[in-house]
C-alpha cells in the first residue's frame, strides 16, 4: 500500500488509539471514529494490571514488546508505569490449583521469565499480605500496573499532535467493498483500509458488513476500597479475585459472569454480592497476622465499583488481522486488552500498511473461525499460563 493511506479506526479504547497513532506516525491520514469518550467504554473500567508471566510463545513476546513500551511511555503527561511484582497463589486445600500453578511456572520459565516457586512463609517475608492460608505461589518480577485512564489521555494527545481526525459521538457501519465508514447510513469516506477496534461491539458492526467473528462479550467487576496497601499485585486462584495497589488504596475484581449479556441493555453497576465479596477478599488479603495468629487491620470500605464488558473467543487467543480486503479487526482480549495494546497497535499498523512482514501471530488470525461457533466464555486470569 502507498503512503499516505487513507485509514479509518473504530473504537478509540486503548488498542484503537494505540493503532491510530502507529498508523499516523507511519504516514497514514487517519480518522478515528469514537461515538462516545475516548477512552470511556472497556479500557476507562479496565483493571491496569501489567505482566509478561506467560506460558506460550506467542504471548510472552506480546507482553515482552507491550511491556517495554509503556515503561518508555513512562513519564510522558500524567501516564506512569508502576513496577509491582504478581504474585499467583492457590491456597491449603486446594491441591488441583496448586498443580496447575506449579506447571505454569515451568511453562513460564522455558521461556526465560523472571518467576519464581515460593510458599507461605518465603511469601511472607517479602511482602505485607496474609499468607498462612497459601499452599503455593508464584511471583513474575517483570510486572506493574498502570492507570488506563491516563494511557488513554496520553494517546489522544498524541493522536492530536501526530494529525489524527477525531469523529466523536457519530454511531457508524461499515462498508467493506470498497472500505467505508457510515454515519446515519450516510457513506462518510472511502478509505484504503478500516480498522474495527471497537471491543465486544466489534462483532456487530463486522456482522451487519458481512464479515462475522467468534466474539463473546462478558461481564466482569471491579472496585476501588480505601485501605492502605503497598503490597504486589495478588491473583488468587482458589477464590478468582484479583487485587493491586491504587492511588486510593487497593483496587480489587473478580465478579467475572460467564454468560453473554444483551449490549442493549446490560448494568454497568457493580452488584451488591460483588461488593461485599470483593471487600472480604481484600480484607483477608490484606490483613496482619500477628504471631499469635490473629488477623488485625482495618476493614476496607467501597469508593467506588463498576461493571465492565470483556471480550471471549473460543480458544482464548484474541482476533486481529484482516477479516476481508483492507478490513482488519481487533478484539478479544478476555480482559487483556490494556496490557496488550502497546504491542498490538504497532503490529496492527504493521500489517495495515504492509510494512514488511507482519509481526502478528498466526494464533490470532481472525479468520481461522467461521463467526457461528459455539463456546463457553473464559474469564482472562487463568493458571494455565495464556
Amino acid at each position: 500500500m502507498d503512503t499516505p493511506a487513507r485509514v479509518a479506526v473504530v473504537g478509540a479504547g486503548a488498542v484503537g488509539l494505540t493503532t491510530a497513532f502507529d498508523l499516523a506516525e507511519r504516514g497514514a491520514r487517519v480518522t478515528l471514529f469514537e461515538r462516545d469518550t475516548p477512552g470511556g467504554g472497556s479500557t476507562g473500567r479496565a483493571a491496569g494490571i501489567c505482566y509478561d508471566a506467560y506460558a506460550e510463545d506467542i504471548d510472552v513476546a506480546v507482553a515482552d514488546s507491550a511491556m517495554a513500551r509503556f515503561r518508555r511511555l513512562s513519564g510522558e503527561g500524567e501516564f506512569v508505569f508502576h513496577e509491582t511484582p504478581y504474585v499467583f497463589l492457590a491456597r491449603e486445600g486446594d491441591d488441583a490449583a496448586a498443580a496447575a500453578l506449579e506447571e505454569s511456572v515451568e511453562r513460564m520459565r522455558v521461556h526465560d521469565r523472571a518467576v519464581s516457586l515460593v510458599g507461605a512463609d518465603e511469601l511472607a517475608a517479602r511482602f505485607p499480605i496474609r499468607t498462612d492460608d497459601v499452599l503455593l505461589a508464584g511471583v513474575a518480577e517483570n510486572a506493574g500496573w498502570a492507570d488506563p485512564a491516563a494511557y488513554a489521555d496520553l494517546f489522544v494527545e498524541k493522536c492530536e499532535s501526530a494529525g489524527v481526525e477525531f469523529r466523536v459521538g457519530d454511531a457508524v457501519s461499515l462498508r467493506t467493498d470498497p472500505p467505508g465508514v457510515a454515519v446515519d447510513d450516510v457513506l462518510t469516506a472511502r478509505f484504503d483500509a478500516v480498522v474495527v477496534a471497537a471491543g465486544v461491539h466489534s462483532r456487530r458492526l463486522l456482522a451487519e458488513a458481512g464479515h462475522p467473528i467468534a466474539l463473546k462479550p462478558y461481564r466482569a467487576q471491579a472496585l476501588v476500597a480505601d485501605c492502605d496497601y503497598r503490597g504486589p499485585t495478588v491473583y488468587d486462584a482458589t477464590d478468582e479475585s484479583y487485587l493491586r495497589p491504587h492511588p486510593a488504596g487497593v483496587l480489587a475484581g473478580d465478579g467475572v459472569e460467564p454468560v453473554e449479556p444483551d449490549l442493549d441493555d446490560w448494568d454497568p453497576t457493580a452488584d451488591d454480592w460483588f461488593v461485599a465479596d470483593a471487600l472480604d477478599a481484600v480484607r483477608h488479603r490484606t490483613a496482619v497476622v500477628d504471631p499469635s495468629g490473629a488477623a488485625a487491620g482495618a476493614a476496607p470500605t467501597a469508593d467506588r465499583a463498576w461493571a465492565g464488558l470483556c471480550g471471549a473467543t473460543p480458544d482464548r487467543n484474541p482476533l486481529v488481522g484482516p477479516v476481508a480486503e483492507g478490513v482488519f479487526v481487533a478484539a478479544g482480549w478476555h480482559g487483556h486488552g490494556f496490557m496488550w495494546s502497546p504491542a498490538i497497535g504497532e503490529r496492527l499498523a504493521e500489517a495495515v500498511l504492509g510494512d514488511g512482514q507482519t509481526s502478528i501471530p498466526d494464533a490470532f488470525d481472525p479468520r481461522r473461525f467461521d463467526g457461528d461457533e459455539e463456546f463457553a466464555v473464559v474469564e482472562g486470569m487463568t493458571l494455565d499460563g495464556e
